[in-house]
């Protein structure tokens, strides 16, 4: 192996090869090392299974995880449920298209909030002195605990679940759909000929993907699930409690690692079942009257549902004191904004997002390099993709924990250095395959072609590669950038008094009950994360209807066309 890594050729790729998978050593296996060891680290500073046994024999480790598979499974099959009839409604019905881009919208609005921000929103509308409990009537059960997990976890749940739905919707052949009901088959046979079958892996899929989240979350939990122990929050007491037993947080660490390798493991398994057409056509949906009405009905239950659940970010912070004296006021937005400190947590969030973006953009791009664009050894390119499987399957807070373990007394220790670490390591896997996907159907004789004109390997990348592949680094940028921005479960136990982000900020204020302060932070995560999709969403457009310019050509353009754009407005 040393001989092939050493050797001629191919020298710039060998070294992304190595510098990648040191990095990774350090960054991903090296923590995790750090958890299993201090799983059986005793007391006493013996190796053995002590802290198993001791957490094994406690009843409330095993109803907390039995809670946890509970409620997480029940929320992945409603939330993929709801993301099903979502995506087919979008995909096989006459509603017009512009209502189509509005219900897409308010389905992914959850994606740019940070989950813990999900609790305290169904607190606000569901509570007993919450917006929609008001306005009509308050639920028939506890919010805190089980039901109000169970709401929480839907809504955290449903925008990741549709996505794959809507995208595997894409590859249906509508003209079956015509060949079914020639052959005779019944709506119901039809349906699931059509829709349904075609789908199935995807389905499993969205099922798998909600509960690993469901699962893993800890934001949520800690918000609202009050007494209802599940093993996030149970992991977390046990940490940071007012007396932190290390060992067998590790313990529980380890035990959150179980179902979150199962999960990836099933969802290889599940992609045997995806349904493949030699030829897709796109055939025109039939008219029916009725479908497309009940469609919209329950689109507008859907986001009525949504809607409600939100709204209080922008009701709670304008009025006096809600609900008691629910009078419009700046008061509360005023007081907040102009606290020194809350702008500080704010500035130190967008450098964490914006060096997470750039950082974990160019190791992702590197990484997938080497994995699509290179003659090394299938060995070095499946490295790439076995450190994808394992980052994609640890959950955030135990990848926190293995953080807190490995880099504790180290000068990375309570730096915004470590937190850009650990984004770069939680969110690896997505922007990788995103790279890896676009990469690889290029042309695969670029690189030979640029060496026989006498380019070099950095030269052909730099001025053919990354200038076609610009779009998809846009998104990759996205992508960390809002993911870092939301983030709770991993930094939680990586910031400190000189790195709080919004996120933990939010938690802290749990503490202190200032639950405007709450909505107004989620309201800057909100609006941030909003403006970035659609900054970048424009740079990409604009930069696919600029094929051919170089990469600081296009910027330079676009932002030289906005200001243009902006002055002749305001003239």
């Amino acid at each position: 192996m040393l001989a092939v890594l050493f050797g001629k050729g191919q020298k710039e790729l060998k070294l992304l090869y190595i510098l990648i998978t040191l990095t990774l050593a350090a960054i991903l296996l090296y923590p995790l090392g750090c958890v299993l060891f201090q799983s059986v680290l005793t007391k006493n500073g013996d190796i053995g299974l002590t802290n198993y046994t001791s957490l094994l024999s406690q009843s409330s480790f095993w109803t907390a995880l039995a809670n946890s598979f509970t409620v997480s499974g029940i929320s992945a099959a409603i939330a993929t449920l709801m993301a099903f009839f979502c995506a087919y409604g979008l995909h096989f019905t006459r509603i017009r298209p512009g209502v189509k881009k509005v219900i897409q919208i308010i389905v992914l609005l959850p994606l740019f909030l940070p989950s813990i921000t999900y609790g305290f929103a169904v607190i606000y509308s569901f509570g007993r002195l919450g917006l929609i409990s008001q306005l009509i009537a308050p639920p028939p059960f506890s919010i805190y605990g089980f039901w109000g997990l169970l709401i929480a976890d839907v809504i955290y749940t449903l925008p990741p679940a549709f996505l794959i739905l809507y995208n595997a919707f894409f590859y249906v052949d509508r003209n079956f759909i015509t060949v079914s009901k020639l052959m005779g088959d019944g709506p119901w046979q039809t349906f699931y000929m059509t829709a349904v079958r075609p789908v199935v892996g995807s389905l499993l899929s969205a099922f798998i993907l909600s509960f690993f989240l469901s699962f893993t979350d800890f934001g949520i939990p800690v918000s609202i699930a009050g007494e209802y122990e599940v093993i996030a929050t149970q992991l977390y007491t046990t940490m940071m409690g007012a007396i932190p037993n290390f060992g067998e947080g590790a313990v529980i660490a380890m035990a959150m690692l179980v179902p979150s390798v199962a999960s990836v493991v099933m969802l290889r398994w599940v992609d045997r079942f995806n349904f493949r057409y030699n030829k897709i056509s796109k055939a025109e949906v039939s008219t029916n009257a009725f479908r497309d009405a009940l469609y919209l009905l329950y689109y507008a239950l859907i986001s009525l549902a949504l809607l409600s659940v939100f709204v209080v970010m922008f009701v709670v912070p304008f009025v006096k004191q809600w609900p008691y004296q629910p009078y419009f006021t700046l008061d509360v937005i005023t007081r907040i904004v102009s606290d020194s400190s809350i702008w500080q947590v704010y500035e130190h969030s967008i450098g964490v997002a914006l060096v997470s973006a750039a950082v974990g953009t160019i190791f992702c791009y590197a990484a997938a390099l080497v994995k699509a664009r290179s003659q090394l050894p299938s060995w070095c390119q499946t490295t790439m993709d076995s450190f994808a499987m394992i980052t994609n399957t640890v959950p955030g807070m135990v990848l926190g924990i293995g953080f807190l373990f490995a880099m504790s007394g180290t000068p990375l220790a309570n730096t915004f250095t470590i937190l850009v670490l650990a984004n770069l390591v939680h969110f690896f896997t997505t922007p990788y395959m995103m790279a890896t996907s676009a990469l690889s159907k290029m042309n695969a004789s670029w690189e030979t072609t640029g060496a026989l004109m006498g380019d070099s390997w950095i030269k052909t990348v730099s001025r053919v590669i990354v200038p076609n592949s610009l779009p998809t680094l846009l998104q990759m940028f996205q992508y960390f950038f809002v993911s870092a921005m939301v983030t709770i479960s991993a930094v939680v136990f990586l910031t400190g008094a000189r790195t709080m982000l919004l996120t933990t900020k939010i938690k802290e204020l749990q503490y202190f009950e200032k639950f405007e302060e709450i909505f107004v932070l989620s309201l800057f995560v909100f609006l941030t994360n909003v403006a970035a999709k659609l900054i970048f969403d424009a740079l990409t457009g604009y930069v696919q209807t600029h094929h051919g310019q170089g990469l600081l050509t296009k910027l330079k353009n676009f932002f030289q066309s906005a200001t243009t754009r902006k002055a002749n407005q305001s003239i």
